[in-house]
């Protein structure tokens, strides 16, 4: 049930013909899990929590830093020094006290992955690098648990849907992050955004198209993007999208799949 200011703070949703109370309460009921409070998870967080998503939880061992301020816009210049998952707790809750927070102030493992992942229902990673997002697709896979992934470029992004443990609508397997990525890039061939930089300002269209890709697949409007990444190129502000399908030799839920468990991961 919603209550009175419930109904006021969501009005615009409700009045949605897509969304109504049904998705309201749907949305009230969802537990999603955002792996990492930086330059992704920042929008996620603020537009999942206004939204009306009745559980968050981040993962997250970092600090704010200075440097982080031009894109993380969840964090403010006093929360310097400040453990980001407890500067984004402030600004849930001050931005929707009916929101249930839960700060998860470590880094993301094979041996807690199962754990983290299968106290929610829908994961959203945001981070950084290849073997994270290998590892937790990998374990959302295993958990089976659908994943909004989404990677920033210096002026580039992606974002796309995993539902590998499902089949579609013609009853054929989902591909996983592995039938897309087979493989990561060499050690030192993709500059780190300290490296290289980033644009601040894609950090929050990207971020927000992953929390609208959230509360799609909560709500169960529109065509999800399972077996698609949409691409955005910043330079000419152009919005492609792949599709992609499952490699019967991937090793997660191919035909003769050899990742049965998270041991592989480091």
């Amino acid at each position: 049930m919603l209550s009175a200011d419930e109904l006021e703070r969501y009005a615009r949703h409700i009045v949605m013909r897509d969304v109504g109370g049904q998705g309201q309460a749907a949305l009230k009921a969802a537990k999603v899990l955002a792996i990492g409070a930086g330059g992704l998870g920042s929008p996620v967080l603020l537009y999942l929590a206004a939204a009306g998503v009745g559980t968050i939880g981040v993962v997250d061992d970092d600090t704010v830093s200075l440097s982080n301020l031009q894109r993380q816009v969840i964090h403010t210049t006093p929360d310097v020094g400040m453990a980001k998952v407890d500067s984004a707790a402030v600004k849930i809750d001050a931005l929707n006290p009916h929101v249930a927070f839960h700060a998860h102030a470590t880094r993301i493992t094979a041996a807690n992955a199962m754990a983290l992942i299968g106290a929610y229902d829908i994961v959203v990673d945001g981070s950084d690098n290849f073997a994270t997002r290998y590892l937790v697709s990998d374990a959302c896979y295993l958990a089976g648990k659908p994943l909004v992934t989404a990677s920033l470029g210096v002026f580039d992004g992606t974002i796309t849907t995993i539902r590998a443990h499902e089949r579609n609508s013609a009853g054929e397997i989902n591909p996983t992050y592995r039938c897309l990525f087979p493989d990561a890039p060499p050690p030192g061939t993709v500059p780190s955004c300290e490296e290289a930089g980033i644009l601040g300002a894609l950090a929050g269209v990207l971020g927000s198209m992953t929390a609208l890709e959230v509360i799609r697949e909560v709500v169960g409007f529109g065509e999800g993007l399972t077996g698609r990444l949409v691409m955005i190129d910043a330079r000419s502000m152009r919005f492609e999208t792949l599709r992609y399908a499952r490699d019967p030799a991937n090793p997660l839920n191919g035909d003769n799949p050899t990742i049965t468990d998270l041991s592989g991961h480091r």
